[in-house]
């Protein structure tokens, strides 16, 4: 057993998803494919269910993922004791929306703390906040959750929330600001709101506040297929998240303030115990991407 093996375990495992974990760990997915299936061989066990559509962790998968984790985490504290950077390795859970943010932080964080490295972690909001109460993460970015005893939320920044137009929409090339009654004429794509309850419950408030109950069109499965419909001239919209925006690139979408305006705040959740020597440059540089 080799922790390169270990590390694409956990990485498909966190992205269930062997294209994405081969694009995160930057080699052929292939080679993930085959390194797992040594692995397994030498278990003895499928830690994966696979299919055409979907990948799963089987239940042994789930028992032995977090061993796996822990096994990386004290491979790293050895290598860190010998460099003379013990404590100074964190790992962060991540979301979609972060756009632009995450690249410009971790640049500014890595000027604050040269002796700092980070490890990013994506997977869906309750599982980053488990991960953040049992230790496997040592912070998460979150949006619209609730405090909780074990939890401390600190606010790093505010991002407004944009309606993503068909480029060709008279909305579109109406100004820099569209009116939210404005947007009543065409349907609202917005993913259900399981998926993400504080901006489903944001962004219906705010078209109820206006005067209409926003016309709900077909969600995509992706915020990708969302607006490629979208800028296939279909007569809809859809919230984004300005900083997100500034990495999407679709001719055939504009993206415009609205009037009210929407924001959401990012808040950074960590332990509610403690104050390492890491958390005070992590929260200078992500408030400086506020500024």
């Amino acid at each position: 057993m080799e922790l390169r093996q270990l590390r694409y375990f956990v990485t498909v495992a966190e992205e269930l998803h062997f294209g994405r974990a081969a694009a995160r760990l930057a080699i052929v997915q292939s080679a993930v494919s085959q390194q797992v299936r040594r692995l397994e061989r030498e278990l003895g066990v499928e830690l994966f269910d696979r299919s055409p559509r979907h990948v799963r962790l089987t239940a042994a998968g789930e028992r032995f993922l977090p061993e796996a984790r822990a096994t990386l985490s004290a491979a790293e504290r050895a290598r860190a004791a010998v460099t003379g950077q013990a404590e100074m390795a964190i790992r962060v859970g991540t979301s979609e929306g972060l756009g632009d943010r995450l690249d410009q932080l971790l640049r500014t964080l890595a000027d604050l703390s040269p002796r700092l490295t980070v490890e990013l972690a994506y997977a869906r909001t309750q599982a980053r906040l488990d991960r953040v109460r049992s230790g496997e993460l040592h912070a998460t970015f979150v949006r619209g959750v609730a405090a909780s005893p074990e939890l401390r939320l600190i606010p790093v920044w505010e991002d407004r929330i944009l309606a993503a137009l068909p480029a060709g929409h008279a909305l579109a090339s109406a100004g820099d600001t569209v009116d939210l009654a404005d947007l009543a004429a065409l349907s609202l794509r917005l993913a259900e709101r399981p998926a993400n309850p504080p901006l489903f419950d944001q962004v219906m408030t705010a078209c109820h506040d206006s005067g209409f109950s926003p016309m709900l069109g077909p969600p995509a499965n992706s915020l990708q297929n969302t607006l490629a419909l979208i800028g296939a001239g279909q007569p809809s919209w859809t919230p984004v998240y300005e900083s997100h925006s500034r990495v999407l690139h679709n001719a055939r979408i504009e993206f415009r303030p609205t009037r009210p305006a929407l924001a959401m705040t990012t808040y950074l959740a960590v332990p509610a115990e403690g104050r390492p020597a890491w958390l005070n440059p992590l929260i200078q540089a992500c408030r400086d991407q506020g500024s």
